[in-house]
């Protein structure tokens, strides 16, 4: 046989459809910085069609619109680009539909969200002609976003572990206990990741290192367990202190839940705020502490841990 002959046919992009859904990510966790990360059940949902020219044709409603650029600079066109340029194959005109659902700019992973619905656009619009699987759609997800602790569980749902090492980015994900009940305090407010993360120094004292690995071992065990541990789980010496002098609502916050028996913890970056309940009950005594506890107003998101992570399907005419 062949080379031709054995090489497979290549499937035409032009005119393929797909629906892409990504959900929302809270990393950190408290102790587990640049490491854990939790999916959460508020998602992008994003109709990608690859066009027969070089049109570029983006509508967004929902959050960032008329705020998030309408050209190549788009995030999640570039995310496509990035995998086609890795795949090898040039890329089509493209007409994006986004209905954004994730806050921008509030510390739940709209940016990784973003990253993610790119590549899993790729994937579909490349189906049949180049696979894309879990390790390498998670090291290009690394590559545009620079940390995988948030492309992690918007790619594959539920907590997740996630290192480097000299392969590249790894992820380990765990099933979270039914128990586990989250809740998500929104502010009006917008936070910089670059900002955030300037604010930290670059050594820490070596008690506050081993105390940020015994909280971050128990609060695996706690997630996953046993619920009933998760105030002492999510305590942190790393980075939310550090942070508190450029969120001072969402120090205040987190302080006044924490002093009533709640596990909260800085959202990501902020400044939103993570409330992981052991059960569903407590998140409604939660939200009345939030509501009492500053003069800023705050959206409560009673949430559910997303097990499934980012998907994409083939777009039917009229379904998404």
């Amino acid at each position: 046989m062949s080379a031709a002959l054995s090489e497979p046919v290549r499937q035409p992009v032009e005119g393929r459809a797909v629906v892409v859904r990504v959900p929302a990510t809270s990393a950190n966790l408290g102790p587990g910085f640049d490491t854990l990360g939790l999916a959460l059940s508020v998602y992008d949902e994003l109709v990608v069609t690859a066009l027969p020219d070089d049109r570029l044709e983006i509508e967004v409603a929902g959050e960032g619109a008329g705020d998030v650029p309408r050209d190549a600079s788009n995030l999640v066109v570039r995310s496509i680009a990035h995998a086609f340029e890795a795949a090898g194959r040039r890329m089509p005109g493209l007409r994006l539909e986004a209905r954004n659902v994730i806050p921008h700019g509030r510390g739940m992973g709209s940016s990784g969200a973003a990253v993610v619905s790119g590549l899993l656009a790729a994937k579909g619009l490349l189906d049949g002609d180049v696979a894309f699987g879990d390790d390498r759609l998670l090291a290009l997800a690394t590559e545009l976003e620079g940390h995988p602790d948030n492309v992690a569980p918007a790619l594959f749902g539920g907590l997740t572990i996630a290192w480097m090492d000299e392969n590249g980015p790894q992820h380990k994900k765990l099933l979270v206990h039914r128990g586990v009940a989250p809740l998500v305090f929104v502010p009006e407010s917008t936070m910089s990741t670059k900002l955030a993360r300037s604010l930290q120094p670059l050594q820490v004292p070596r008690e506050d290192a081993v105390f940020n690995v015994s909280r971050s071992a128990l609060l695996i065990a706690a997630l996953t367990q046993s619920p009933e541990l998760l105030l002492a789980a999510t305590e942190d010496k790393l980075h939310q202190n550090y942070r508190a002098q450029a969120m001072p609502g969402t120090d205040i916050l987190v302080r006044a839940l924490r002093e009533r028996g709640f596990a909260a913890v800085v959202s990501g970056a902020g400044p939103s705020v993570l409330v992981l309940a052991d059960g569903p009950g407590q998140r409604l005594e939660a939200a009345d502490v939030a509501a009492r506890a500053t003069d800023t107003p705050w959206e409560a998101l009673m949430l559910a841990v997303d097990f499934k992570g980012g998907t994409v399907r083939e777009y039917a005419e009229g379904s998404t």
